[in-house]
């Protein structure tokens, strides 16, 4: 199985979860929040990740990866930290009780 099959039902998730997410107060204020969240974690992914692959503490199989990288990190990596941006905060307010006004 590839990275890009496997995080396939990630961002599909986080996708139906952000969108659902639409319907509640404030989404306009989550997604600024998101994205902001999602541009700092992604540098962080890229330097850590990097590091982490450089030390040898993680190798890839070529055949299992796009080929697109960004330094050493395969580019599959990232889509988990967008997962995360997005799908956790949109998880949160749909599991919330109390309506935010």
């Amino acid at each position: 199985m590839t990275y890009q099959v496997l995080i396939l039902p990630f961002l599909a998730a986080a996708a139906i979860l952000t969108l659902l997410s639409a319907l509640r107060p404030h989404f306009g204020k989550r997604m600024i929040a998101s994205t902001i969240a999602a541009v700092i974690l992604l540098a962080l992914t890229a330097v850590f990740d990097n590091v982490m692959i450089g030390a040898g503490l993680v190798k890839y199989p070529e055949e299992n990866v796009s080929g697109i990288a960004i330094g050493l990190a395969p580019i599959e990596d990232f889509a988990y930290t967008l997962c995360a941006a997005y799908g956790v905060p949109a998880l949160f307010v749909l599991l919330s009780r109390k309506k935010t006004t």
